[in-house]
């Protein structure tokens, strides 16, 4: 089978025929290659599109196929196509060839990394799976011992031959990956426990299970993140690092002592997602150019304001990756860091130990920063330092909780900031929210009625998108979020205003007439162009 193949590569490599198999600067694709030609094998790419098969057999796990480094493609006529990342070991493919009831192999190659792809795509669990798992928790008895020996979790594919509660919290995990939840929620109830996923801002419930299985469930989460078992009374907070396939998953757990039970929220912060940039977040061309402006000043405060959940973060990351270099300094305090910044120093904030926004400010300014960001402004302790370090030149990122980008203006003076230092070092507001997308696999197109035309103040017989709902997006009809901007800048009308004590209505107003525009502007333009909908757009700037 596989074995001729291989003897075939070393008779050549025995005979001293030059290969590039030797050459350490080569790359793995390079090395593959030529090893796939001195061996009469192809050498493959992109393994999914070809993976036809949707099993392997019971007996073997998906530790057999990480070890050899092979993955099964697809079984025709009683040939087993199997990439492989090592061709001399052909005993792993001819051994899963007997265990598939193929008459022969046939090898490719391919890089490790596509296979290690191929393999989590053939070990996904689908629906089916997950209600199997729950059906087998259902009808299993565990006793407390067990959910000592529920320790370490090394990659959440591999649990094949595991507990059913090791199995249904892995499952709850990489269902949640899948479907890009942000946020896991296992709620207790009188006879059940019911699990929700946010994905796109918004929960859904996923699964129920019978309330006598709640205890061993919540003992295998506080054991992954390193919490007691024994404390049911109080609040717990932790973290969890796991590994799903390749991609690093951190997970912060919360645990609070409800009515029912502990109520457990899991926020999940997938590592292989990478942070956008600020071009990928669906800002407007002239706003996101003037944005682009207002970041790569030497002083003054920039804001971005929002509720909860908006992506202002997000936006500050994306900020700080574009303008950082070598050539600059920049420090951040956040709470929590969400994610890591390659080259600029991030503080933790620490209440317990008194650094506080204010007081970790102060002590940046004594690290010669030539930029700060401020995960937020709660305080006037805080907003004051902030102000006077970019007056003295510092620019300076923060955020703050406001409807819209002119309300920020007047939480400032509400907070006792002078309205002169404010126009003096402010640069500009950006306000924003987060809208789902229409899911592009249900997608179509539709003539609204006209009352909602008449909503959007658009001309009659204009065609608007939505989605149909699949399985591609949990039948909602939306997939992803981007984001709704408006952008406020500060020129001399607004600053005179500022200092007049207008309110933020007025200064709203004055700024629209200057341009200015708003969240529900940007909302009617996405949904013109078929980014998202007219229900959607009425949820989000709808205040």
């Amino acid at each position: 089978m596989a074995e001729e193949a291989v003897n075939t590569f070393w008779k050549v490599a025995a005979n001293g025929e030059s290969t590039p198999l030797n050459d350490a600067a080569a790359s793995e694709e390079a090395v593959l290659r030529a090893k796939a030609e001195a061996l009469g094998l192809s050498f493959q790419t992109n393994l999914i599109r070809s993976l036809e098969l949707k099993s392997v057999p019971p007996n073997m796990p998906i530790g057999f196929f990480k070890r050899s480094c092979l993955v099964p493609l697809s079984l025709k006529d009683g040939v087993l196509t199997v990439a492989i990342n090592n061709p001399a070991n052909y005993h792993a493919a001819d051994e899963l060839c007997r265990n598939m009831g193929a008459g022969s192999v046939d090898l490719v190659v391919a890089t490790e990394a596509e296979i290690s792809s191929a393999i989590h795509v053939l070990f996904d669990q689908t629906a089916q799976d997950a209600e199997r798992v729950v059906e087998d928790l259902q009808t299993y008895q565990m006793d407390d011992e067990e959910v000592g020996r529920l320790d370490d979790l090394e990659d959440l594919m591999d649990v094949t031959s595991e507990a059913p509660i090791i199995k249904f919290v892995n499952m709850i995990l990489t269902q949640a990956l899948k479907h890009r939840a942000s946020d896991i929620h296992l709620e207790p109830y009188g006879n059940e426990v019911k699990i929700r996923f946010r994905v796109d801002g918004l929960l859904f419930q996923m699964y129920s299970f019978p309330k006598k299985f709640h205890t061993f469930i919540v003992s295998r989460i506080k054991v992954m993140a390193n919490l007691d078992i024994a404390e049911k009374r109080l609040p717990q907070d932790g973290r969890i690092k796991i590994k799903v396939g390749n991609t690093g998953v951190d997970i912060r757990v919360s645990i609070i002592p409800m009515t029912f039970g502990e109520r457990i929220v899991l926020r999940v912060l997938d590592k292989s997602v990478s942070l956008l940039g600020l071009e990928d977040m669906g800002m407007e061309l002239d706003i996101l150019k003037y944005f682009e402006k207002l970041i790569n000043r030497s002083s003054g405060i920039i804001l971005v304001t929002g509720p909860t959940g908006s992506g202002k973060t997000t936006t500050l990351y994306a900020s700080i990756s574009r303008i950082n270099s070598q050539e600059k300094n920049i420090i951040t305090i956040e709470d929590p860091v969400e994610y890591e910044l390659k080259g600029v120093g991030q503080i933790h904030l620490n209440p317990k130990t008194e650094l506080t926004f204010a007081r970790g400010l102060r002590s940046i300014l004594r690290h010669d920063p030539d930029i700060i960001m401020v995960g937020e402004i709660r305080d006037r302790e805080t907003a004051e330092i902030a102000i006077q370090a970019s007056l003295t030149g510092h620019l300076v990122l923060s955020t703050l909780h406001t409807n819209d980008a002119a309300g920020a203006l007047t939480r400032l003076v509400d907070m006792g900031i002078e309205p002169f230092l404010i126009a003096s070092s402010l640069l500009g507001v950006l306000a924003q929210r987060l809208i789902r997308k229409i899911c592009p696999n249900c997608k179509e197109q539709y003539l609204p009625g006209e009352a909602e035309v008449r909503e959007l103040g658009l001309p009659t017989g204009t065609f608007l998108w939505r989605g149909r709902g699949c399985q591609n997006c949990i039948q909602s009809g939306y997939k992803g979020r981007t984001g709704l901007f408006e952008l406020l800048r500060m020129d001399n009308e607004v600053r005179t205003l500022l200092t007049s004590g207008a309110d933020s209505i007025r200064i709203k107003e004055t700024a629209m007439k200057n341009g200015m525009c708003t969240l529900f502007s940007d909302g009617v333009k996405k949904a013109c162009r078929g980014i998202t909908t007219v229900s959607e757009v009425m949820r989000v700037t709808q205040e």
